[in-house]
């Protein structure tokens, strides 16, 4: 069976071989009636017929790929949704992504990773990292339109999307306070991270905006992870004064809040009410109740990423002004079971 070409869709469409190419290749300047535009693609469609990629690419100095530099989250919960985020807006561009994953912290391994998409020719660069924090990026990447994703370029240079932290964590604290508590425990990160402090200003501004006096002994820091997270919880929930309500910096130190209040004999919610920040949904869904939690924006990150270096390499958009300040999605709460007004202890 022989592969269908261009004369093969101006057939169908009755038109010439060169409207076919210029329609197809949306050659600037060519004026060809709107009709014939659409004549055409449905031709081609009806025939699966596609432009072949990679002499478009040597004719008009342009490959269509984007690459994906992704640094571990491609082993993360949270990789799926950047990746698909990314994916889709690039695909209603008519662009292609070439994804690598990357070792952290690691010079050699980012600067040669990046010249292995550059030998594909990619046309730009995201870059997205594990986690929310400042990056210096591979010097082979200067000169390629380039945008961050969870993370900001300490030389200031490169745009960047990021999670509203701040924002996140007010909505989960004033979700405590409209519930009624007033003793809300902070089971924080101990890393020098963004989250880890941006989290904590949101904490702080929501106990001082509901005229909530703050008890810095309430505000704790450990590894945020499981282990860590039940030590924590052990401890502050055995003082007599304990809280009624726990905000824990991720989902996977909130799982570990449930083991200790298991272990004390407290309900959750009618004792203690936990809320998390991720919904990794294999926690927080499963968790019972439910962890009511603030869902980072992963999808809607890739999604602005492309949609951002699509503008930078039509010149639409200027990269200097938007790496001036990060911008910041919106985290919204989830809620779930795991929230309730406090009860007298």
């Amino acid at each position: 069976m022989r592969s269908v070409g261009i004369r093969d869709v101006a057939e169908l469409a009755g038109v010439s071989v060169t409207t076919v190419s210029h329609v197809l290749n949306d050659t600037p300047q060519m004026r060809i009636a709107a009709d014939t535009r659409t004549r055409v693609r449905e031709a081609a469609k009806t025939l699966g017929y596609g432009p072949n990629r990679v002499a478009q690419a040597l004719r008009t100095n342009r490959s269509g790929l984007i690459g994906l530099l992704s640094e571990e989250i491609a082993t993360t919960p949270h990789a799926g949704r950047i990746i698909l985020g990314a994916q889709n807006a690039a695909r209603e561009h008519d662009l292609t992504l070439v994804i690598i994953n990357t070792e952290r912290e690691s010079e050699n391994s980012h600067k040669d990773d990046v010249q292995a998409l550059l030998d594909r020719q990619v046309e730009a660069l995201l870059y997205a990292t594990m986690y929310h924090r400042q990056v210096s990026l591979p010097p082979n990447l200067q000169g390629l339109p380039a945008v961050l994703i969870d993370s900001t370029d300490r030389a200031g240079i490169v745009p960047a999307v990021v999670p509203d932290e701040v924002g996140g964590a007010v909505a989960a604290v004033t979700h405590l306070v409209e519930a009624g508590h007033r003793r809300i425990a902070f089971l924080n990160n101990d890393d020098d991270v963004p989250a880890t402090h941006e989290r904590l200003i949101g904490y702080k501004q929501v106990l001082r905006e509901h005229g909530i006096p703050l008890d810095e002994s309430l505000i704790v820091q450990s590894p945020s992870e499981t282990l860590p997270g039940y030590e924590l919880a052990r401890e502050i929930l055995a003082r007599p004064d304990r809280p009624t309500a726990l905000f824990c910096y991720n989902d996977r130190m909130a799982m570990g809040a449930y083991r200790a209040a298991s272990e004390r004999g407290l309900d959750i919610p009618t004792d203690l009410s936990i809320v998390g920040f991720d919904n990794q949904e294999l926690i927080a869904a499963n968790l019972f109740p439910g962890l009511t939690t603030v869902a980072l924006p992963h999808y809607e990150m890739g999604a602005w990423a492309v949609e951002t270096l699509v503008h930078l390499l039509n010149g639409s958009a200027d990269g200097k002004s938007l790496a001036d300040t990060p911008t910041r999605l919106n985290c919204p709460l989830v809620i779930r079971g795991s929230v309730a007004s406090p009860r007298n202890i």
